[in-house]
């Protein structure tokens, strides 16, 4: 019996759910891979999953041997990709999730710089405002535009971006220009939601932050769609500064309430600590953090 194989079946199964699926995947059939199931079980003399017709779930001792079983997987996949790289070029795929507004404005040229010295990676980016459990192994790499971070990630700031209130000269032109946070009551709203801060637009003012639940007009998950919006006249928007770029660069927006936004904002490259970093992580990572070191927009202060 092929122990590490069963492991690595039993991780599949908890990890996509169905014997099928895992069957599909290692291209078996599911009578296979229930064999090595309960090769595996047999072995250790204790139940690991609980079948029912409907779905499949862990015991308590299933609970404890998959998490164990995922780090010795994971670490022996990361062995064997630290040492086929020592001496040879740095290879492999890296699989990256990033803001849908930074990934989409800076990231691909970034990627760009990092192939055009590291050809032989290749780079799978996934764009989503969703805070990533790279605990799942989905990802190698989840780049964050936040003020926290959560516990047992490795973090290494790349960058930093304003949080800054924006209208068009045109909607200030019409409605006024507020000067004060509480004059925003009686502004059209252009809110940026699935962000940290959920539905409230923060502010600093005398040293506290404070935050505003804005009456809005018209909200969305995307940026540089707010600030089209904004740019348009629809109303007053509050986004990342790299999102308003271009608009601000054209003319077509305009800050307002300067004096009360909040510290700027740090761009994290995160990962997981891990015993054997591969090389196509490590070199990501330092490419990023001097990439966006020298990188110098508008957007970047």
């Amino acid at each position: 019996m092929d122990k590490l194989n069963n492991m690595r079946v039993f991780c599949r199964i908890v990890e996509l759910g169905t014997f099928a699926a895992v069957a599909r995947e290692m291209n078996l059939s599911a009578m296979m891979i229930s064999k090595y199931m309960t090769q595996l079980e047999e072995s250790l003399g204790v139940a690991l999953l609980n079948r029912t017709t409907r779905q499949i779930s862990l015991t308590e001792a299933g609970e404890v041997y998959f998490h164990r079983s995922k780090q010795l997987m994971d670490d022996f996949s990361e062995l064997d990709e630290y040492t086929s790289q020592l001496g040879q070029h740095v290879k492999g795929t890296l699989k990256i999730s990033a803001p849908i507004d930074f990934g989409g404005l800076y990231m691909v040229n970034a990627i760009e710089a990092y192939q055009s010295k590291y050809p032989d990676v290749r780079v799978l980016m996934t764009l989503h405002n969703n805070r990533v459990d790279l605990s799942k192994g989905s990802f190698d790499l989840s780049l964050l535009v936040t003020v926290s971070l959560d516990l047992g990630v490795v973090a290494r700031k790349i960058a930093e971006t304003q949080l800054c209130t924006y209208a068009s000269p045109e909607y200030l032109e019409k409605y006024g220009k507020p000067e004060h946070i509480d004059q925003l009551v009686s502004h059209r709203c252009l809110l940026y939601i699935d962000t940290p801060h959920h539905d409230y637009w923060v502010f600093n003012q005398d040293n506290q932050e404070v935050k505003i639940k804005p009456n809005w007009y018209f909200c969305s998950n995307n940026g540089r769609a707010l600030c089209q919006a904004a740019a348009l006249g629809m109303g007053v928007t509050q986004v990342p500064e790299i999102s308003a770029a271009t608009y601000l660069q054209e003319g077509k927006l305009v800050e307002v309430l300067p004096d009360f936004k909040i510290p700027p904002l740090t761009i994290y490259a995160t990962y997981l600590q891990r015993r054997f970093l591969p090389a196509k992580l490590t070199t990501f990572v330092d490419f990023m953090a001097e990439y966006f070191s020298e990188l110098k927009p508008i957007a970047m202060g």
